[in-house]
C-alpha cells in the first residue's frame, strides 16, 4: 500500500471536517503569529517539513507484517487520528473571545498539534523509514517554535485571560 494514503484521513479531517464544522475556524487555523526576524527561519523549517513529509509519503509502502513496529505505528497513528479529530472539533467552536479551552483544550494547549505528531510519527514507523522519520523530527522542533509565537500572539491578544489559561494548562500533554 503506498505511504500517501496514510495523509488522506489526516486532510479530510484537518480540511474537510473543519470546513463542515466551521468555515471562519479554516481559516485561524492557517492564521501565523507574527514571526519575529530572527524567528522566521523556523517558519520556513516548518513549511519545508510539511512540504517533505507529503512529498516522502508518495515514495514510501506500508508492509503490513507481524512486528511491534507495525502495530506500534497503527495505533500511534490511529490514535492520532481520534485525537486529531477531537481537537478539530474542539477548535471549531471557541469562546466569544475566540480563545479555546473547552474539550481536549483543558488538558493541552496544543491538542492539535500533539495530533500531527502522533499522525506523523505513526506514518514513520508504518513505513519504517528513517529518512521520514528524520523529517517528523524537524516538523516536531519547528512546530515548537511556531507555538512559542503563538503564544507570545495570543498573550497580546487576549491578555491576562491567556496567561492564567498557560498556568492551568500544559502546552503539550
Amino acid at each position: 500500500m503506498n505511504g500517501f494514503l496514510l495523509f488522506v484521513p489526516f486532510l479530510l479531517i484537518r480540511f474537510g471536517l473543519l470546513s463542515a464544522l466551521n468555515k471562519r475556524a479554516v481559516k485561524r487555523a492557517a492564521h501565523f503569529a507574527p514571526m519575529r526576524k530572527d524567528e522566521r527561519w523556523v517558519y520556513w523549517m516548518y513549511q519545508i517539513s510539511n512540504v517533505a513529509l507529503f512529498v516522502c509519503l508518495f515514495f514510501l509502502k506500508i508492509e503490513v507484517d507481524i512486528s511491534w513496529l507495525f502495530y506500534t505505528g497503527a495505533v500511534v497513528y490511529l490514535l492520532g487520528l481520534v485525537y486529531c479529530t477531537a481537537s478539530i472539533v474542539n477548535f471549531a467552536a471557541p469562546s466569544k473571545e475566540g480563545l479555546n479551552t473547552s474539550g481536549l483544550y483543558r488538558i493541552s494547549r496544543n491538542p492539535m498539534y500533539v495530533s500531527y505528531f502522533m499522525i506523523f510519527a505513526g506514518c514513520a514507523l508504518l513505513t519504517q523509514s528513517l529518512i521520514l522519520g528524520g523529517i517528523v523530527i524537524v516538523f516536531i522542533l519547528s512546530s515548537h517554535g511556531i507555538i512559542l509565537a503563538e503564544e507570545r500572539w495570543c498573550i497580546e491578544r487576549f491578555g491576562e485571560a491567556y496567561r492564567k489559561y498557560m498556568e492551568r494548562v500544559r502546552r503539550y500533554l
